[in-house]
């Protein structure tokens, strides 16, 4: 089964760019102008609200893992045809689809292993073998290109490093 990306924090709105986290891990940014241009948003559409008033855009929640707006309610019927009302909300991998990982976010973890391997006069090669990885690898979690496990970064860290592998949370 696929696990559903969700969004879970909202780090900042700023017009109509939102910053958040994802359930994966992810900040990103998305752009709702940009969104909503794609969307083509006419006056009919539950989103138009939205569009027009950037006040009434940033009354944006999370609730259930997506972006929902409280202040634009939809009428719609039940199975017996009686009126029903659910607000407006968007789907959480649409989101995670239309949006860019946020510059600010993210630990630049391969710039610091680089630095330190760097000040030990090592070369990716030489990081690469004293800890049983190929050099491809080192380059990859160097350039931010792979992800990393704590696992891994301990033992590139402490083993390749000789460094102690300290960790924050402010």
């Amino acid at each position: 089964m696929r696990k559903v990306t969700r969004i879970i924090k909202i780090h900042e709105i700023n017009g109509y760019q939102v910053a958040c986290l994802f359930s994966n891990g992810e900040s990103r940014i998305i752009d709702f102008k940009e969104v909503f241009q794609q969307w083509k948003i006419t006056e009919s559409d539950a989103a138009y609200p939205l569009l027009i008033s950037e006040k009434a855009f940033q009354r944006v929640e999370i609730i259930e893992g997506t972006f929902t707006w409280k202040n634009i309610q939809i009428a719609s019927t039940d199975e017996e045809g009686k009126p029903i009302f659910y607000f407006f909300d968007v789907d959480p991998i649409v989101m995670y689809e239309n949006s860019y990982p946020d510059p600010l976010r993210k630990p630049k973890i391969g710039l610091m292993l680089k630095q330190a391997r760097l000040e030990m006069g090592l070369t990716q090669e030489a990081l690469a073998k004293k800890i049983g990885v190929s050099k491809h690898y080192i380059s990859k979690i160097e350039n931010d290109q792979s992800s990393i496990e704590l696992s891994s970064l301990t033992k590139i860290v402490e083993g390749g490093l000789e460094r102690k592998l300290q960790i924050s949370i402010v």
